[in-house]
C-alpha cells in the first residue's frame, strides 16, 4: 500500500468521526454541532492542503526517479514556493546538471579515444576478462595481416608464425620484438586496465620498421663511405705505380720479362676488382630520392626478360612472362625500378640453380607484381633475415642486393614481400598503390 493511499485512509477516518459527532450533537446542542461543523471545514482545507505539499513532491520525486532511469537529464523543475520543496528542487537541479555534464564529458573523452585507437598507428588488440581478443583496430589488422573479424574470440598465442609465439611469451613490462621476412620488425608490450572493478589487458603493437632501417643506414653509411674513400685513394697510386713498372719489362731477360708483366697485369686487375666491389657499397649508401614519372611497368619487364634470357637459357631455366591485358602504368623511378627488378630476376635465378621455372605474372586491380621461383624454399632462420645488410646465402654474396631493392621500393613507398608459399614457390610480390 503506498503513503498517499494511507494519508486518504487517514484523512477520511478522521472526518468521518467528526461527522458522527457533529450528527449526535445535532440536536442536543445547536452551539456545539455548528462549532463542530466549522472544525470540519477547516480540517477539510487544511487536509487539502496537506494532501498538496506532501502528494507534489512525491510526484516531483516519481517524475525525476523515471527520468534518471530513463537516463534522461534534461528534465529539471522550478520551485514552487514552498522553502522545503524549492530546496529539494534546488538540489535535484544541481544534480541534473552534474550528471548531464559528467556524461557529455565522458562521451567525448570516449569519443576521442575511439578515435585516437582507430587513426593510431599503433596497433591495439584488447583483450577480455578470458584474454581473447575483442577489439582490434585498423592498424593492428595491417599488421597481423587478418582482418578483425578473423581475429575476434581467438587467444593472441593463437595466431600463425612469429606473432603467437612472440605474444604466447608476452608479459607486463617484458615487451617482445617480433622480426617479419628480415624487413618488417614490430614491438609488442602488454598492460592492463580497469574495467568494472576488475582487471583487463590490452597489447601495444608499435612498428620499429623505418626507425631501425634509418639507425642502420647511418652506421654503415658513415663506415662504408671511409672504406671506400681509402681504398680508393690506395689502390689508385698503387695501379699507377704498378703501371709505371710496365717500362721495366725491357730491361729485364726475355725469360723473365712475360713473369714480371703477367704479374703486374694480375695485381692491377684485383685491385680494379677490389674498388668495384667497395663501389657496390658506397652506390647502396648514396641511392638518391626517386623522380617518379609515369611507367610502363609492363615494358620494364619485357626488358628484363630480355636481358635475363641468355643467363636463363645457359641454366636451362624456363622464364614465363604472364603479363596482364594492356600497360601497367605506375608513378615511379624508372632507371630505380629497373636495377630493383633485375636484382629480384637474378637472385629468382640463383635461387633455382638449374632446371627450373621464373613465373612473372602482373595485375592491375590492384596493381600488383609477382616474381615466383621454384627453387628451394625460403627457412624460418633465412626468412627472419632477408633484407638485412651484408647477409647473404650464396658463397661470395656481399648482401647488398636485397637491400638495395629494399631501400629502392620504400623510398617509393611500395608495399612488399619475399616468401615461400603454400604451393612450395617462392614469391617475391611488389604492391604498387602508394602507402597512406
Amino acid at each position: 500500500m503506498s503513503l498517499r493511499v494511507k494519508f486518504l485512509l487517514f484523512v477520511v477516518l478522521i472526518h468521518a468521526v467528526l461527522i458522527v459527532l457533529a450528527g449526535q450533537v445535532l440536536r442536543t446542542n445547536p452551539v456545539l454541532f455548528v462549532g463542530l461543523e466549522v472544525l470540519l471545514l477547516i480540517s477539510i482545507v487544511l487536509t487539502v492542503q496537506l494532501y498538496r505539499g506532501f502528494v507534489r513532491p512525491f510526484e516531483l520525486i516519481a517524475a525525476g526517479t523515471a527520468a534518471m532511469q530513463a537516463q534522461d537529464f534534461s528534465l529539471k523543475f522550478v520551485p514552487v514556493g514552498q522553502r522545503e520543496m524549492d530546496q529539494l528542487i534546488g538540489v535535484y537541479n544541481h544534480m541534473l546538471d552534474a550528471l548531464r555534464q559528467e556524461r557529455v564529458t565522458r562521451h567525448e573523452k570516449s569519443h576521442l579515444l575511439e578515435s585516437l585507437i582507430q587513426a593510431s598507428p599503433a596497433g591495439l588488440l584488447l583483450l577480455s576478462f578470458e584474454g581473447e581478443m575483442e577489439g582490434v583496430n585498423p592498424a593492428a589488422e595491417r599488421m597481423l595481416g587478418q582482418s578483425a573479424a578473423a581475429l575476434l574470440g581467438h587467444r593472441p598465442a593463437a595466431l600463425p608464425g612469429e606473432w603467437g609465439a612472440a605474444l604466447a611469451r608476452l608479459r607486463e613490462a617484458e615487451p617482445q620484438v617480433v622480426r617479419l621476412s628480415g624487413l618488417q620488425t614490430y614491438r609488442a608490450s602488454c598492460s592492463h586496465f580497469i574495467d568494472r572493478g576488475f582487471s583487463r589487458q590490452f597489447i601495444l603493437l608499435e612498428e620499429l620498421t623505418r626507425e631501425l632501417i634509418k639507425q642502420e643506414k647511418q652506421a654503415y653509411e658513415q663506415l662504408i663511405r671511409m672504406m671506400s674513400h681509402e681504398v680508393n685513394n690506395s689502390i689508385g697510386a698503387i695501379n699507377s705505380l704498378l703501371n709505371s713498372f710496365h717500362h721495366y719489362a725491357p730491361q729485364l731477360a726475355p725469360a723473365d720479362a712475360p713473369d714480371f708483366t703477367e704479374a703486374l697485369d694480375v695485381a692491377i686487375q684485383r685491385n680494379t676488382n677490389l674498388v668495384n666491389f667497395t663501389a657496390g657499397f658506397a652506390h647502396l649508401v648514396r641511392l638518391p630520392p626517386p623522380q617518379p614519372a609515369p611507367t610502363d611497368v609492363h615494358e620494364l619487364l619485357r626488358h628484363l626478360t630480355r636481358l635475363l634470357h641468355v643467363p636463363a637459357q645457359n641454366r636451362r631455366i624456363s622464364w614465363h612472362l604472364a603479363l596482364a591485358e594492356g600497360p601497367l602504368v605506375v608513378n615511379l623511378d624508372a632507371r630505380q625500378l629497373e636495377q630493383a627488378l633485375l636484382n629480384i630476376g637474378k637472385n629468382a635465378l640463383e635461387a633455382i640453380g638449374e632446371n627450373g621455372h621464373v613465373w612473372v605474372r602482373t595485375s592491375h586491380n590492384p596493381p600488383t607484381l609477382v616474381i615466383e621461383n621454384d627453387g628451394a624454399p625460403l627457412s624460418p632462420e633465412v626468412q627472419r633475415r632477408l633484407f638485412t645488410p651484408f647477409f647473404s646465402t650464396k658463397r661470395d654474396g656481399q648482401g647488398i642486393g636485397l637491400t638495395l631493392v629494399r631501400d629502392i621500393l620504400l623510398q617509393h613507398q611500395f608495399r612488399f614481400s619475399l616468401e615461400t608459399q603454400e604451393n612450395g614457390r617462392t614469391a617475391f610480390t611488389v604492391w604498387f598503390a602508394v602507402k597512406r
